[in-house]
Parts: structure tokens; C-alpha cells; sequence
């Protein structure tokens, strides 16, 4: 049980937990407290505690309450700013922001005037709002009672007899004796009369006496007594005639602290300086105006560097942050941050200024994108890669194709600084991409540093994609209309002369330069020739170590596969298919086979190349042609040509003639064109003699003939009947040919009276009339029976006999008979053998 009494009244003492932990313990004046440095718990931020024993300070503990309840009570930005205070029964604690005492740099003489003088400003306002705004003396304003934060402020501490003017009962009357050094410190009234004749004086003498101790204190380093107040040692001149109306000894005479304050901050007086500016500036930075946002950001940025950087870094690096974020500060106080920044400690830029960083390129502001862009390089190298990479590089890209020129160049040029912080996935990939559009960019401007940015970072590129990019885009840059460009495609191609591969350069970057060696500008010239000389050398120097050969290499063979039983003279007919393959394709349809003889023999095709292979040979066209005889070897017996002539019909006969070998089932596109649109040579028609029957009859003694022979007009062009039979029988209905005008002939009528009953034996007035071409042109002028009328075939003859004489339009009459007969199907062909045995026979 009374182990349970001991355990409660143990937790009672202890009272509330106190969320911060006990640091050092800080060396400070005579003073009611003991001073820690702390953390806080919860995020292990700074802090000061201040503690005060009860059990052993019993008599002062009224001071130490008085103390923490105008800690708490009183705000002003050069208090003590307070984050939690705890009573128990033993002890009071009061954990506020972290700070140290003025008497440590008072002793260091760390201070410079200027400091000093914005230090002093900064107490006179908190004094001259306690003895005015809130109406009370603070009665023990001296060094021990002001601190300096983290952002080296001064601040005001020491509130242990700090009472209200209306109050009678305040402890200021009745514990003011007790405070550590008073009576050092204490006014001169006070001291001979003690603190209830305050009440008879103003009530802002006894904190003006005081404020003018400390003026001497921060100056000189030490004050001793009464004595020393009011002597202008070390004090600034321009502070000395106010400084000594402070010390006065008549307490009526004195000037307050709000009066010496007013004094100080007149045009060109001691309060009169950029760091008080500043200080004053910062804290309405929120509520300016533009315009004097604008000069108050102008006079920051050329601070001189003698100023305290820790309040830079802790009290007007938050503010401009929060002035960019929210308040409007735009790129001038985004510069500022960046210049305080680079003074920043490694640990204090990671925690204070990358967050930050990546918050900024989020914006969608850009005159602030530009900013960050152009002072990118003062903080790049302190911000982690992973950071650069995954957080910073996707909202730089979107620069890339911003609608403002300004902000695509600005974004091109940041590549150079932020490139080595990227990963290669990320350089050759979304990089890469970005670029690729630049490059094509309608400012030629931006084409130009686009260029000049894949020259610089060329080294960073991967090198199996490196070459590819760099001559992709050099090339394209070499034609650009704009100079510039066309200059920097040349000077980039010269620095990177080392990533390209000895062929690259003979094969790829030679050719692309040299037409701009007859540039129209000079400058451009110029640039050529230089680099044309850098790649000469390298070439040159890669062909000289290149042995010398003295054989020759194999030729592969064409077809890839070996040909059995293949002859060297055959090797040559290959190959000289293969060369003259083109020819062959546009004389095809004329033939290339030539009659060497009277006997007009055709001659068999080459082993080298077999005519059953031909595309013209596996045609359904061609197919048909084996079931109706060969129209040359009757005309050519009738007529034997005088002159060589155009033998194209021989060669689609010889063609004809091998039909048969199963091959022609399977129908070729190329030599249906071949075969759509003949070629032929024109010649003279005939000489105008007559038919020589003398040479029929020897070759009718010679062998039985295999067709009826054909007239006269038909022996000089073999192809008609050919191309006749192709029209009939073409089984895939296409459009027609062009027909093309017929070809008028001037033939004399020489035929005796029995040619013309031979001729008239011929005539089938039953089949229908065709028309009949005189030359290979005129093959095409042969239609399909089916579209012919099976009337009165005068009616079709007068077409192309109209002018001649009516003998020269029987005998056309009688030749068409036979050519009808000889252009229809297997029926035909019968038809026209008997009809040549009974006439001919």
C-alpha cells in the first residue's frame, strides 16, 4: 500500500510528460534559470529549455511564474518565441526556440557595428511595444536578459518582474530587488529610493536608462556601474547625442526608448541601414506591392556579405520561399534564394533548399521556369542524382515543347548542366526524343543551339546509338537555310570527329559536307574546309594502315546455288543475262532471234537461257497458240524477204513452238505485259510485184504444207496473226489496247485475172470479216469475233479499203477470209487445212 502511495505522488511531481529531450547545458549570466539545448521528440528539431528548481529556489519562484505567464501571454516578434511550458512541483520548464546568450558574442567580439546597431534596432521596437501597445515596464533589460536565435536575431527574454503599469499589486514593486545584478543595473532614482518610485516618473524611464547600459555594453564589452553610463566610448557618433539624453539622471529628462527608435530610423541617421531595411522589408514582403516588392528584392540582392548569414538562411530564405510559393515573389527573389544558397552547408541545401527546388519546377509560372532554368548550374551539383533524375527531369521535359520560344531555348540549354546527372536510360530515351523535336523547331535559333547541345553532350550518348543520332542529325543541320546552323552542324561534326568509325566518315560524313564547300556565305566555307581537312587526316591515316591486296576475291554466283553440268561458256550466258536484263526486258516483244538464210530456219534459243522458262512462254495466251499453225512458216514460204527485217514474230513463234511443256497451265503477269503491247519495226509492206509462185512451188515440192499458205499481204508481218490469236483467245477479259491508226498501203494493181479466182476460192463469206493490221502496230487494230457483226463483211472492209481500187479490195477481202480461218480455235485450224488442201492440192 505504501508502495502504491509512493508511485502516485512520484507521478504527481512529475507531473504532465514534457515532449523534449535535455541537451547541454548552455554557460549564462547570474540568472534564476538553467538553460539546456534540446530536441524535440517528435521530429528532432532544436530547441531551448529553460528549468527552474523549486526546492532550491524557493524565494524566486514569483519571479519564475511571473516569468512563464508573460512568456506565454506576450507575443511579439522579438520575444522569446515559447513552444511549450510545464509546471510540476519541482520544477518549471519553458522549451522555446533554440538560442544562446548575447554575452557569448558580447566577449568574441564577433559582432560587427552594423550588427550590433540592427540588434539594438530590433529590442527597441519589443521595448517600445511593452511600454506602449502593452503598457509595461519590463524593469530588467540588460545583456543577461537578450539571446540570439539560430537566424541571429536578437531576442528578449528576462520577463521575471515584467508588470503592467495598471496592476498596483505587480511584482515589479515587490520582488524587483531580488533579480540577479540589480542593483547594477538599477536607474539612480531606483536605486536611492527603491521600486515604488516608479510610480512618480514616467513610466518608460526606468527601461530607457537601462536600454541606454546596453548600448554602452554591446559597444565597449562590459558594464561596471552607474558611473560608466552616458560615456560615448565606442559608440557610433551619429548614436552618441541620443544615446546620452537615454542616461540621463533626471528620469523626467530622458528621452524614451520609442523616441530613440524614431530618431534612429530618420534619413541618414544610426538606424538608417540595409540589414534594418531588410529586416522591416522581410516581415511585409507578403503585403507589398508589386513595385515595392520589386526594389525591396533589388536592394537584398546586393547585400554585402558582411551581413550574418545565419539570418539569411533562417529568417529571409523561409520568407522569399513563401513569397515565391504563395506571395508572388517571381524570378528576383528566386535569384535571391539561390545566392543565399550557395552559402548554405550541404546538410541545411538537402533539407532546405532541393524540397523546395522540386516544388518550383511544378510551376507553372514561366518567367519563374526561365529563373530556374538560368541558375540551375549554382545548385545541380548539390542535389542528389536520383532526385535530378526521377523528380527534376519530368518537369524539365515539358520546357521542351512549351508554346513560349523562350522557354524551349532555356529548357535546350539547361541540358548541358543536368545531363550528367541523368541516367543513360533516360539520355538516350526521353532526352533523345525531346531533342529530335528541337532539332526541327520553327525558331532557327533553337535549331542552331540544338546542334551545338548534341555536340557537347555527344560524349554522355550511348555508343551503339551515338554515330546513328549524330549523323541523323548533323546531316539534316548541314541543310539548314539558316547560317548559323549550317555553321554549328559543321563545328560539331569537327569536335566529334572521334565518335565516328573510319567508314562512317568516308561513306557518310564526307559526302554531306563537301557540297558546302560552295556555300554561298563565307563563313560557312570556311567552317567546310576545316572539317573536310579533319576528316581527310583521320581518313587518310585509316587507309594507310590498310595492307595492300594483290588478289582477287571469287565471284559468288548469281543464283546463290551450284548449276550442274554448266559449261564456262554458259557461265558467260548467265552473266550476260544478268547484265542485259534490262534490255531484254524492253525488246522482248520484238524477239531477239535474227533469220541468217533464205530458208528463214529459227533458230534454236540458248542453252544458257531455256525459252520454256520465259514468263511470255506461261501464259494462257501463249497456251492456246500450239492448236493453230505457225502463221510465219506459210507466209515466209509465199514471200521470201528480199532484206532482213524485223523478225519480232519469230520470236514469240519459237516461243509458241515449245508450248507444250507443261508450263503453260501456270500464267506470268510480267509477260502478259510483254506480250499486251508488241513492238515491232516498221518496213515497207511489199515491193508491188507479183506473187512468186515459182518459190512456192519449189517449197510446195520440197514437203506437203502444214497450213494454207497466206496471201500476199500477210508474209511481212508474222506478228499479226500471232497478236490476232492472242486478242481472240485471251481467257482473262482486260482492256483493250489503244487502238492505233491503220496504216495506209499504196499497192499497185499488178494481179493477173487467175490470181483473182484463186484469191476468190478463199473467201468464207459465212465467218466474220477481221480486220486486218499490215505491221505490228497494226496487231493491235484486231478485234475479238464476238464484238464483230456477222453481217455483210463489205460493210467492215470498206474501213480500211476505202481509196483503193476495187481489185486491191477483193484481194483484202480474200486474205481476210484465210486469216479468220486461221485465227479461230481447234475448229479453225481444221477448217484451214482442209480448205488448203482443196485449193492449194
Amino acid at each position: 500500500m505504501d508502495f502504491l502511495k509512493s508511485a502516485v505522488a512520484s507521478a504527481m511531481a512529475s507531473g504532465p510528460p514534457f515532449p523534449y529531450t535535455y541537451g547541454d547545458k548552455v554557460d549564462i549570466d547570474e540568472s534564476i534559470w538553467t538553460l539546456h539545448n534540446g530536441t524535440k521528440r517528435e521530429d528532432g528539431s532544436n530547441c531551448s529549455i529553460f528549468s527552474f528548481d523549486i526546492p532550491a529556489n524557493k524565494s524566486l519562484l514569483p519571479l519564475a511564474k511571473n516569468a512563464l505567464k508573460k512568456l506565454r501571454t506576450l507575443r511579439h516578434p522579438g520575444v522569446l518565441k515559447v513552444h511549450d511550458t510545464v509546471e510540476t512541483e519541482t520544477k518549471l520548464l519553458i522549451a522555446t526556440e533554440r538560442v544562446v546568450p548575447l554575452r557569448w558574442h558580447i566577449r568574441r567580439k564577433s559582432l560587427s557595428p552594423e550588427t550590433i546597431k540592427w540588434g539594438l534596432h530590433g529590442i527597441a521596437r519589443t521595448i517600445k511595444f511593452i511600454n506602449g501597445d502593452a503598457s509595461s515596464i519590463h524593469g530588467s533589460l540588460k545583456v543577461g536578459s537578450i539571446y540570439t536565435s539560430e537566424s541571429g536575431e536578437w531576442k528578449l527574454g528576462g520577463f521575471e518582474v515584467l508588470s503592467s503599469i495598471k496592476d498596483d499589486e505587480s511584482v515589479i514593486y515587490t520582488y524587483g530587488s531580488l533579480v540577479p545584478d540589480s542593483p547594477r543595473y538599477s536607474p539612480p532614482e531606483v536605486a536611492q529610493n527603491g521600486w515604488e518610485v516608479i510610480k512618480k516618473h514616467p513610466q518608460t524611464a526606468v527601461d530607457a536608462f537601462d536600454f541606454g547600459i546596453l548600448v554602452f555594453e554591446v559597444f565597449n564589452g562590459e558594464y561596471n556601474g552607474t558611473d560608466q553610463a552616458g560615456q560615448t566610448k565606442n559608440v557610433p557618433p551619429s548614436m552618441q547625442s541620443s544615446y546620452r539624453r537615454l542616461c540621463n539622471n533626471n528620469p523626467k529628462a530622458r528621452i524614451s526608448v520609442g523616441n530613440f527608435l524614431d530618431q534612429g530610423v530618420r534619413t541618414g541617421s544610426f538606424f538608417d541601414n540595409s540589414l534594418i531595411k531588410l529586416t522591416e522589408g522581410i516581415d511585409n514582403l507578403g503585403v507589398k506591392t508589386p513595385e515595392e516588392r520589386e526594389e525591396f528584392l533589388s536592394d537584398l540582392d546586393q547585400l554585402s556579405d558582411d551581413f550574418p548569414e545565419d539570418f539569411f538562411k533562417l529568417k529571409v530564405l523561409p520568407e522569399l520561399i513563401k513569397s515565391v510559393e504563395y506571395g508572388g515573389g517571381g524570378p528576383k527573389a528566386l535569384s535571391v534564394i539561390f545566392k543565399i544558397a550557395t552559402k548554405m552547408s550541404n546538410e541545411d541545401f538537402e533539407s532546405k533548399i532541393t524540397p523546395f527546388v522540386v516544388r518550383a519546377f511544378s510551376n507553372p509560372d514561366r518567367a519563374l521556369r526561365v529563373c530556374l532554368l538560368d541558375n540551375l548550374h549554382l545548385m545541380i551539383d548539390r542535389i542528389p542524382q536520383k532526385i535530378v533524375n526521377d523528380k527534376i527531369f519530368p518537369q524539365l521535359v515539358t520546357g521542351f515543347t512549351d508554346v513560349a520560344p523562350v522557354v524551349r531555348e532555356q529548357t535546350l540549354k539547361s541540358v548541358l548542366v543536368i545531363v550528367p546527372k541523368l541516367s543513360d536510360r533516360t539520355i538516350n530515351g526521353d532526352l533523345l526524343k525531346q531533342l529530335a523535336k528541337t532539332a526541327n523547331d520553327e525558331q532557327p535559333g533553337i535549331r542552331t543551339n540544338t546542334t551545338i547541345c548534341l555536340g557537347k553532350i555527344s560524349k554522355h550518348l550511348g555508343s551503339s546509338t551515338r554515330s546513328k543520332v549524330l549523323t541523323a542529325a548533323f546531316s539534316r543541320s548541314l541543310r539548314d537555310p539558316f547560317v548559323p546552323a549550317r555553321n554549328a552542324a559543321l563545328m560539331a561534326l569537327g569536335a566529334t570527329v572521334e565518335h565516328f568509325s573510319d567508314e562512317d566518315c568516308a561513306g557518310k560524313i564526307l559526302p554531306v559536307v563537301c557540297p558546302l564547300l560552295m556555300d554561298k556565305d563565307k563563313l560557312v566555307r570556311d567552317s567546310a574546309n576545316r572539317t573536310v581537312d579533319t576528316y581527310l587526316v583521320r581518313i587518310r591515316k585509316a587507309a594507310s594502315e590498310i595492307p595492300d591486296t594483290t588478289t582477287t576475291a571469287p565471284q559468288p554466283s548469281i543464283s546463290g546455288i551450284a548449276s550442274p553440268n554448266v559449261t564456262q561458256g554458259e557461265v558467260a550466258g548467265w552473266t550476260g543475262w544478268a547484265i542485259s536484263s534490262f534490255t531484254n526486258k524492253l525488246s522482248a516483244s520484238a524477239g531477239s532471234m535474227q533469220a541468217t538464210n533464205g530458208n528463214l530456219v529459227s533458230p534454236q534459243p540458248s542453252p544458257a537461257l531455256d525459252p520454256r522458262k520465259s514468263g511470255g512462254a506461261n501464259t494462257p495466251l501463249t497456251a492456246s497458240r500450239v492448236t493453230s499453225p505457225n502463221p510465219t512458216t506459210v507466209a515466209r514460204a509465199f514471200f521470201p524477204p528480199e532484206e532482213p527485217q524485223d523478225d519480232a514474230g519469230d520470236g514469240w513463234g519459237d516461243m509458241a513452238d515449245d508450248d507444250d511443256d507443261g508450263f503453260s497451265e501456270k500464267p506470268s503477269s510480267s509477260a502478259g505485259q510483254k506480250n499486251s503491247t508488241p513492238t515491232v519495226a516498221t518496213a515497207p509492206f511489199d515491193d508491188g510485184g507479183e506473187p512468186d509462185f515459182a518459190s512456192w512451188l519449189e517449197q510446195r515440192a520440197k514437203g506437203p504444207a502444214k497450213s494454207k499458205p497466206l496471201p500476199k499481204g500477210l508474209a511481212k508481218s508474222t506478228t499479226t496473226a500471232a497478236g490476232a490469236k492472242k486478242t481472240v483467245t485471251k481467257p482473262v477479259a482486260k482492256p483493250a489496247a489503244k487502238p492505233l491508226a491503220a496504216k495506209k498501203i499504196n499497192m499497185a494493181p499488178k494481179a493477173s485475172a487467175d490470181d483473182d479466182e484463186g484469191w476468190g476460192d478463199g473467201r468464207h463469206q459465212d465467218a466474220p470479216a477481221t480486220k486486218v493490221a499490215h505491221s505490228k502496230k497494226q496487231a493491235s487494230k484486231i478485234t475479238k469475233p464476238k464484238q464483230r457483226s456477222k453481217g455483210n463483211p463489205d460493210k467492215v472492209h470498206r474501213k480500211f479499203t476505202s481509196g483503193m481500187t476495187a481489185r486491191t479490195e477483193a484481194l483484202l477481202g480474200e486474205r481476210a477470209g484465210h486469216l479468220e480461218l486461221i485465227g479461230q480455235g481447234k475448229k479453225g485450224k481444221k477448217v484451214a487445212k482442209a480448205g488448203g488442201s482443196k485449193r492449194f492440192g
